[in-house]
């Protein structure tokens, strides 16, 4: 185990840098405290980096802009591997769990095989997965 590792879902980064919303302060709170190190260590999965680009890129039109916010919200963690262990546990979750699918399976094997208990996420889907406490960034961000 990892000791204050958080992993960093890509919701929380796609309400950071999205339009109005609720969840916009808390998530962006949540970066700040991750780009100034408080009281956790923050980490990705590489598909977290790549999700986060897909919704820029579809929000934006912005090639460009896409690229270097994913840059930006690269350099606030520790980007994990996803590597042929972490595809192994995605692929048992999603037999095993019925509410993950695709990249949340990626991105909760990524915590499990790092070690990392809590993610950071508005993503009720991480709810129940042994292993794993899934934390709201208003929660985390208070």
């Amino acid at each position: 185990m990892i000791e204050n590792a958080v992993l960093l879902d890509s919701s929380v980064a796609v309400y950071a840098f999205g339009g109005e919303s609720e969840l916009r302060p808390a998530s962006q709170r949540v970066l700040s405290l991750a780009a100034e190190h408080r009281g956790f260590r923050a980490y990705a999965s590489v598909e977290m980096i790549q999700e986060f680009v897909h919704h820029r890129l579809r929000r934006t039109g912005d090639r460009a802009l896409a690229a270097e916010d994913g840059r930006n919200v690269a350099a606030l963690c520790t980007v994990l591997t996803f590597d042929r262990e972490v595809l192994d546990l995605s692929l048992d979750l999603v037999a095993r769990i019925p509410t993950v699918r695709g990249r949340d399976a990626v991105h909760a094997a990524t915590a499990l095989a790092y070690g990392i208990e809590r993610i950071v996420t508005t993503d009720r889907a991480f709810d129940g997965i042994p292993g794993l406490i899934r934390v709201d960034p208003r929660e985390f961000a208070a």
